[in-house]
């Protein structure tokens, strides 16, 4: 790569041969540093040999119309490489977002060029808040998105006639792909280029050696969402954070009472006020939807649940959860998995 007019001119060809993978990326203001280092690191894994790091199998370049450093949310500073390739010469570019309220993620050249590349056959990608990008660009209408949980109330407000989904990784649909952003999902976006690409051995490759524990699938679940962030009133709010953070060794009530410096009677009341259930029914539901969670979601035996779900006897949280679900445990693992998605989450745990 050579310099020219301050940015590295990329050449997206080695040894006269097309490059299979070819990617552009695009950085908002204030993008988030996990989800841009994770998807890049497998590349860079995925495009040599070993360790090596040498663009050969996979190529991207971090485009701007400008020359400017561009901060992610932690104030890191990340210098583009090249200005915006023609689209043909890309196999996707790629938009990462990150903080939502601090100005414009972007500015109207960047627009521009998205819709450029909108007009033709080359998939765009929205990771992290890049999907609300991508939505703002008009590039989304008549197509799903997919959100982070922590941003899935945020998305609905903004763009209340757009459809989204936050119970999964990343979601392709047609040529627009969002992805929920994080560590596990840049990661699980990345495997899958990768694989599709330069086959599942290379994309294993990288995941092993970024200590991933398995490839996962752009339909795999969000982790547990806590419930916490859709309470409003600040006590019960902290009251359900303490809560959901000793899931598997419960608190007792007096002691998060203690925590929040009040009585167990004061809190009894700000519960039942905020959410209409009192706090012991409260971590119990919160620990029941925990458990439905690692039903669906993971393999894990009924006991090891039991335990994770903070029970000591099994029979007794059998017990419980077919209370509270109208199944056992075993027969719900049976069912095809309801989701606990955004809205209907908050009413499941707390009705």
């Amino acid at each position: 790569m050579a310099h020219l007019g301050g940015f590295q001119q990329v050449s997206f060809a080695t040894r006269g041969a097309r490059v299979p993978l070819r990617v552009g990326v695009i950085l908002a203001e204030h993008f988030t540093l996990s989800a841009f280092a994770v998807f890049i690191d497998h590349l860079r894994l995925a495009a040599d040999e070993g360790d090596r790091s040498r663009p050969l199998h996979v190529q991207w370049s971090i485009m701007s119309n400008r020359q400017d450093s561009v901060p992610a949310s932690c104030g890191v500073l990340i210098e583009p490489t090249s200005r915006f390739l023609p689209p043909e010469s890309l196999d996707y570019v790629v938009v990462i977002g990150g903080l939502l309220h601090a100005g414009p993620q972007i500015d109207a050249p960047t627009t521009v060029y998205l819709r450029e590349v909108a007009a033709t056959s080359v998939p765009l990608i929205g990771i992290c808040t890049g999907s609300f990008i991508l939505c703002r660009a008009g590039l989304m209408r008549g197509r799903r998105s997919c959100v982070s949980w922590y941003h899935y109330q945020d998305f609905l407000e903004a763009f209340p006639d757009h459809d989204v989904v936050a119970d999964r990784l990343f979601l392709a649909d047609g040529p627009r792909i969002t992805c929920a952003g994080g560590a596990a999902g840049a990661a699980a976006l990345a495997t899958h280029l990768i694989e599709r690409h330069l086959g599942p051995a290379v994309a294993h490759k990288a995941s092993q050696v970024l200590l991933f524990d398995r490839p996962r699938a752009g339909s795999d679940a969000q982790p547990h969402p806590p419930l916490s962030e859709t309470v409003t009133e600040p006590r019960v709010r902290r009251a359900l954070l303490l809560m959901e953070q000793n899931l598997t060794r419960p608190m007792a009530i007096a002691t998060v009472a203690d925590e929040l410096g009040m009585s167990v009677r004061q809190l009894e009341r700000l519960c039942r006020e905020h959410v209409g259930s009192g706090p012991a029914s409260l971590y119990r539901q919160l620990r029941m939807r925990y458990a439905n969670w690692l039903i669906e979601n993971t393999d894990r035996s009924v006991t090891e649940i039991a335990i994770e779900a903070g029970f000591a006897d099994c029979a007794h949280f059998s017990r419980q959860f077919k209370d509270a679900y109208g199944l056992s445990p075993s027969t719900r693992r049976l069912q095809p998995a309801r989701t606990l998605n955004g809205d209907a989450a908050r009413a499941r745990v707390f009705e």
